[in-house]
């Protein structure tokens, strides 16, 4: 089934008891059971694939679970309250003293905090290799996770997914992959032989800006750290949060699309402004990155970062102050454009930021790009 066609028609189980199309939401705390034996089986079975108690799901979330395991062509799905925890469930299930973590420099913000805020001070080793360099180099006996995400989420660049997998599996490592950039439909991490990718389903899974959601996916076996780590510390997805993810879903490909087109129309209009510098979206033909992009996703979404030419705090708060369809605010994936200083990990202590290098992520969305070039014409005339 393509998939344009599995978005529309996958996990829809459950819509025919209520004679609708979509899935009904379904809200409960407490599970009930008919006999003893069915509770006693219902405690055999996988948590958070069957219903047992609330935080394990109800039908609403196996739905939204089931899909997302379809569309990333593997066995399993696990949600979770949202991106970050997501993220710092499949960490932290595998880390721990003598235990040595690998992932790669460009990762979002929030994970390189939390490996060295919580995880190095538990105990676990972690360490971060440069996005271009060949992870063979830093392997270890006794590393647990190599962690990766394509592309960097502030920088653009790109990594060598398929390589950094046959070289962990060579030493029996596992691989994560923050793949929340390229989506299922645009990224098949699985085919590149990631074993666990993370997706923030708060944006374009969800595409409406509305709700906080993690998704997990993998094998039952890639998974059953992860699962167990869930069951432990509480990490679950609401019912009302999955049931908008997966009305979301359904129009994904369509919006994916549109945004695609609009990014690349606005990111080669500023390569020509002479206020910027460089832009770093690996779509681009010119971008450092950009064979590896293609030999390993299908399409470009949204979000890209641009380099201004050296100018000071005033007039970069003026660029961003002006800007009127490009809201100021974190995140990406919804239906709206967004501006973001892109501050790299090492600058953020910083009140002021450096003159030169200064980075600008935006979000491309759905608007009409020539008003979205024409809102930034004019802000980028302040500089």
């Amino acid at each position: 089934m393509h998939t344009d066609t599995l978005l529309i028609h996958a996990a829809r189980a459950t819509a025919k008891a209520a004679q609708a199309v979509n899935p009904p939401l379904v809200r409960a705390s407490t599970v009930v059971f008919d006999t003893l034996a069915d509770y006693k089986q219902a405690h055999h079975q996988t948590v958070f694939d069957s219903p047992r108690y609330g935080r394990s799901g109800t039908s609403t979330t196996f739905e939204l679970q089931r899909a997302m395991a379809a569309l990333s062509r593997t066995e399993s799905c696990i949600a979770t309250g949202s991106g970050l925890s997501a993220i710092t469930a499949v960490l932290a299930a595998h880390a721990g003293p003598g235990r040595h973590l690998l992932l790669s420099d460009g990762v979002y913000g929030p994970t390189r905090t939390f490996c060295e805020q919580e995880l190095a001070a538990a105990g676990s080793l972690v360490e971060f290799f440069p996005q271009g360099a060949d992870v063979s180099a830093f392997l270890r006996d006794d590393t647990s996770l190599v962690y990766v995400e394509a592309p960097a989420s502030l920088t653009m660049e790109m990594l060598d997914v398929r390589a950094v997998c046959t070289a962990a599996h060579a030493r029996g490592v596992p691989v994560a992959a923050d793949a929340t950039w390229g989506t299922p439909l645009l990224f098949d991490a699985h085919g590149l032989g990631v074993d666990i990718a993370i997706h923030a389903g708060t944006k374009y899974i969800n595409g409406h800006s509305d709700v906080m959601l993690g998704l997990v996916t993998g094998t039952h076996q890639a998974l059953a750290g992860v699962r167990a780590f869930c069951d432990r510390s509480g990490t679950h997805a609401a019912p009302d949060v999955c049931w908008l993810a997966m009305r979301g879903l359904r129009t994904l490909a369509v919006r994916l699309e549109r945004h695609e087109r609009n990014a690349m129309a606005v990111a080669q209009w500023l390569q020509r402004q002479p206020q910027v510098r460089r832009v770093l979206f690996p779509a681009l033909a010119s971008d450092p990155g950009h064979e590896l992009w293609r030999a390993q996703f299908s399409g470009a979404p949204g979000p890209f970062s641009f380099e201004l030419a050296p100018c000071g705090e005033a007039a970069f708060a003026a660029f961003i102050d002006a800007l009127q369809l490009f809201s100021l605010g974190t995140s990406w994936g919804g239906f709206e454009s967004l501006v973001l200083p892109a501050v790299p990990h090492h600058l953020r202590t910083l009140s002021t930021l450096p003159d030169e290098g200064r980075l600008v992520r935006l979000h491309i969305g759905l608007e009409d790009p020539q008003d979205l070039c024409h809102d930034l014409a004019q802000a980028l005339a302040r500089v």
